[in-house]
């Protein structure tokens, strides 16, 4: 088993972070497979060097290691997505050589006016661009995004904890973006890359991504790849239903760790909220590799309450 931790550098880490690297790295670890850090710092107008090197350093304060990565200085460093960019415009190009992209010139404001939506906080595409001829001087003046063109049929596969998932991609999302109009390369191809280039066998992440699978696995199939095994777990939210944001710093792992809270008692508090343990009681992420089991974690959105951690 290959499994992989990737978050983004653009901000501090807080709970909810925690939570699916704790979940990631039990999976791997009570399995005696490898785990992978990659930093995902694709956006630059986002990510920050710093935010990357707070986090390395809390998930190391909190017992969560990795096993890989570029050397640097005599210790594993992790992947970073900024390091990687060669290796998307390879796979784009190849999809390109194929004719499955095309050029995009619409705007968000034009795709927000005109776009059903297709899910939270997406739009469906329309087509426009791949079935209208684009004028000349809308072609002059900007520059594309790119998209794929998504074919007809039916996308499935078993998820470990959300079972059954079967999209119809072209109806339900569209033709999607694997460049934006900045010349960054989308998230989606950009992550399909990465884990097929470093043999990751098991994904294990937040059910809010859940929805962007069928795209990825269609980016496997027609790259050539093969697709690892999916667990998207419950994320965790606050007391009004609203999920954890770094926007929320007194869940921190920064500001937990200033207030006093010990790493065991983050674990434990995380581990009791996943059903592995009975009881809220500190202990060190290294004893739970016995405890992990997909089938105990909870259906549904976990409720979390700071004050809570206080109580041990």
């Amino acid at each position: 088993m290959r499994g992989r931790f990737a978050p983004s550098p653009t901000g501090e880490i807080h709970l909810g972070n925690v939570w699916t690297a704790l979940l990631a790295w039990l999976q791997v670890r009570s399995a005696g497979g490898t785990m992978v850090l990659r930093i995902e710092d694709l956006d630059p107008d986002r990510s920050r060097p710093a935010y990357a090197d707070k986090l390395m350093a809390d998930m190391k304060w909190l017992g969560l290691d990795w096993d890989e990565g570029p050397d640097v200085g005599g210790r594993y460093g992790p992947y970073s997505q900024n390091e990687r960019r060669a290796l998307y415009q390879v796979a784009l190009d190849r999809l390109a050589a194929a004719d499955l992209v095309y050029p995009c010139y619409c705007t968000r404001a034009e795709l927000a006016a005109s776009a059903p939506h297709a899910g939270d906080q997406e739009r469906l595409y329309p087509g426009t661009c791949r079935h209208s001829p684009v004028p000349a001087d809308r072609r002059a003046s900007r520059r594309p995004a790119l998209r794929l063109a998504v074919p007809d049929g039916e996308i499935a596969f078993t998820d470990l904890h959300a079972g059954y998932v079967c999209q119809e991609l072209a109806r339900e999302v569209g033709d999607f973006v694997v460049r934006r109009s900045d010349g960054v390369h989308a998230y989606q191809l950009a992550v399909v890359i990465d884990d097929a280039a470093m043999e990751i066998t098991h994904v294990l992440r937040g059910h809010d991504l859940l929805g962007s699978t069928p795209r990825q696995l269609l980016l496997y199939r027609l790259l050539g790849c093969q697709a690892p095994v999916f667990t998207h777990v419950p994320l965790l939210v606050d007391a009004e239903g609203y999920r954890l944001s770094k926007r929320q710093q007194a869940l921190s792992v920064a500001a937990l760790r200033a207030h006093g809270i010990t790493p065991e008692t983050i674990i434990g508090y995380l581990a009791w909220k996943a059903n592995l343990i009975d009881i809220f009681q500190p202990v060190k992420a290294a004893e739970l590799t016995g405890c992990f089991d997909t089938a105990k974690l909870p259906g549904e959105a976990v409720i979390v309450d700071g004050y809570e951690l206080w109580q041990v």
